[in-house]
């Protein structure tokens, strides 16, 4: 009988029919790995992996232990070896719930208790400023009202208000490096022509959204009547005598605001701004034969009653950041530095390096936010005199403005997000809770505009080329709410004195309000200064004024939350348009590219001396065409 071959060994060369092929291994966890770290074969082609035939032995017994070790497993309920093993994730940290032995859709599946509970806390985790804020206004409101009866002196309601205090003069620290920096940086990264293009829509946006908000106001002014019934409110018995601002020609205000455009030193502008003062000359002072000219002087007795007085322009600087000349200049330096090529990217990378640095203070005076907030918001509520009895006197016209707020910030201005984006505008909103809290407590659209680009950033992922290219100029150019509390307590000034406004007067207050309101000053009760603008166009007194004073206060932060709320949708507008613009062009590139590639091919065929014969395209040539050439 004929003795069989000897069977070939593993590490024997392999037949000419396998040579080549990649050596088979077992899938098998890396505990029965071998001592080297390597993966034991199968039984099946083992290949050159084995240089042993002990090893070879081991590998050809390995499947049978393994299947004996999985059925002792499934007869007493547990894992291969009666014993768990974590496996271990790419980074080395163990992966809960994946055990060694087991299959793969069993290491993926989680307990729902554990699950819940981690998202429960990633969402804590992410919006814990956001919940921080709106605890704080809460808190602040039940901490005015607790130490209401307490009938503090002024001394400790200053006090009081100290952690607010602190918060305003944060926020105003780096107004200043955020707006000049954050607008040089965005000129400078924009294209000429698309900084004229986003400028211009962004212009007639706002333009267009105020004059909006004007004349919804005015409608509801006539609807509901806010000084209809109440000529009896006297100053004197709500205690605001001596309140009243001072009154200025309308030219004048509008002279002012030409003037803050071009400051004549930005050092100075960056805390004062310019404004116009009048100087009373008497004319005509006849003393004997002597007739001349002298300022009115209150200790002089005038002999009539009827002297001619003259109103003479005086200019002079008030306390204040000139924010109108700033932002003009860092424009213009922004495009002058584009303009400079090489020469001015050094200067530009400073200015976007202290605009960054900027950027990490604000977040982390965002911490201190919650503080603020609660004892600003107590403070105010403490220092109120007799709310009740303002409430029941103004109260039409308090409802009247907050509605206008409402109406125009949570139906118009969505709706104008949604027609240019076909988004949800609430969902966008959602991740500017936090500077819209600061707006409602701070009422200041300036002092909001630290958190309003963070925010929007990093929640909303808009464009920071856009965001902080407009922001800075919506904060001091869209004053939506301010316009609308304009509006509505000019027409409730007329109603209080008697006077029926026409149709041309009507005409004015919508475009001095839209107009007045691009020089509003982002800060605490900087509308009311322009309403004396408006009642100068139409010929209304002043003297009514301290009423819209007496309750600025409540109207001011649903005005200023309506304010940023602009600025924000008018950012994510020109957000998308850009990216819209953006796919356009990409896609063009495109088209011209493919359209391109037969005439690139044809330019070989411009020579009458060379020939070109394509071949048919085989599947190994189909990448890369061949050719023969013949020279004649």
């Amino acid at each position: 009988m004929a003795t069989p071959p000897p069977p070939r060994l593993a590490f024997g060369p392999a037949p000419p029919g396998q040579r080549g092929r990649p050596p088979r291994r077992c899938d098998r966890p890396s505990s029965a790995r071998g001592r080297r770290g390597g993966s034991p074969p199968c039984s099946e082609g083992a290949g050159p992996a084995l240089h042993h035939p002990r090893r070879a032995a081991a590998a050809a017994r390995a499947p049978c232990l393994a299947g004996a070790a999985a059925a002792a497993a499934a007869a007493a309920g547990g894992p291969a070896g009666g014993m768990e093993r974590p496996s271990r994730s790419w980074n080395g940290h163990v992966r809960s719930g994946a055990l060694a032995g087991r299959p793969a859709t069993a290491g993926r599946a989680l307990p729902a208790e554990p699950a819940r509970r981690r998202g429960w806390g990633r969402c804590l985790r992410k919006h814990c400023l956001v919940i921080l804020t709106v605890a704080g206004v809460l808190l602040g409101v039940a901490l005015g009202a607790a130490v209401r009866g307490a009938h503090l002196s002024r001394a400790q309601v200053a006090a009081l208000a100290f952690p607010g205090e602190l918060l305003l003069r944060m926020l105003r620290m780096v107004i200043l490096p955020l707006v000049v920096c954050s607008l040089v940086s965005g000129a400078a990264s924009l294209d000429t022509r698309a900084l004229g293009k986003l400028g211009g829509i962004a212009v007639a946006y706002f333009m267009g959204t105020t004059l909006v908000a004007s004349a919804l106001a005015v409608a509801l002014a006539f609807i509901i009547r806010p000084g209809a019934g109440a000529q009896a409110l006297n100053t004197n018995a709500l205690g605001l005598a001596g309140a009243l601002p001072s009154s200025k020609e309308t030219v004048d205000s509008f002279l002012d605001l030409a003037r803050n455009l071009f400051p004549s030193n930005l050092v100075v502008a960056a805390f004062r701004t310019y404004v116009t003062d009048y100087k009373i000359i008497v004319r005509n002072i006849s003393v004997g034969n002597v007739t001349f000219e002298k300022a009115q002087d209150p200790e002089v007795s005038l002999p009539s009653a009827y002297i001619p007085k003259v109103h003479i322009p005086i200019g002079t600087e008030i306390e204040g950041m000139n924010i109108l000349g700033l932002v003009l200049f860092a424009l213009v330096l922004g495009i002058a530095l584009k303009k400079l090529g090489p020469e001015g990217e050094e200067l530009i990378r400073f200015f976007n390096a202290f605009n960054e640095a900027t950027m990490v203070l604000v977040s982390w005076i965002m911490w201190y936010v919650p503080i603020g907030i609660t004892f600003l918001v107590g403070s105010k509520i403490v220092e109120m005199e007799d709310i009740v009895l303002l409430v029941t006197s103004l109260g039409k016209y308090i409802f009247a403005s907050i509605l206008g707020h409402v109406i125009h910030g949570g139906i118009i201005l969505p709706l104008v997000y949604f027609a240019f984006t076909r988004k949800n505008p609430f969902s966008f909103l959602l991740g500017l809770i936090t500077p819209l809290a600061t707006a409602f407590a701070t009422c200041s659209s300036s002092a909001t505009l630290p958190s309003m680009i963070k925010c929007i950033e990093e929640n909303n992922g808009v464009d920071k080329r856009i965001s902080r290219f407009i922001l800075p100029i919506g904060a001091t150019v869209n004053m939506d709410g301010a316009a609308i509390f304009q509006c509505v307590a000019t027409v409730f000034i007329a109603q209080l004195n008697n006077v029926d406004l026409n149709a041309g007067q009507i005409f004015t207050i919508l475009v001095t309000a839209t107009a007045a309101s691009v020089g509003a000053a982002g800060v605490p009760a900087g509308g009311v200064l322009t309403i004396a603008i408006i009642l100068e166009a139409i010929g209304l007194p002043t003297n009514d004024l301290s009423l819209i004073l007496a309750v600025d206060w409540i109207v001011d932060r649903t005005t200023t939350v309506v304010n940023i709320e602009g600025d924000a949708l008018g950012a994510g507008i020109l957000h998308y348009l850009n990216q819209k613009e953006m796919k356009a062009k990409e896609q063009e590139l495109n088209e011209v590219n493919v359209e391109a590639i037969p005439n690139c091919k044809s330019e070989g065929e411009t020579s009458p001396l060379v020939t070109h014969t394509n071949q048919v395209p085989t599947p190994a040539s189909t990448a890369e065409p061949e050719s023969k050439e013949s020279v004649l």
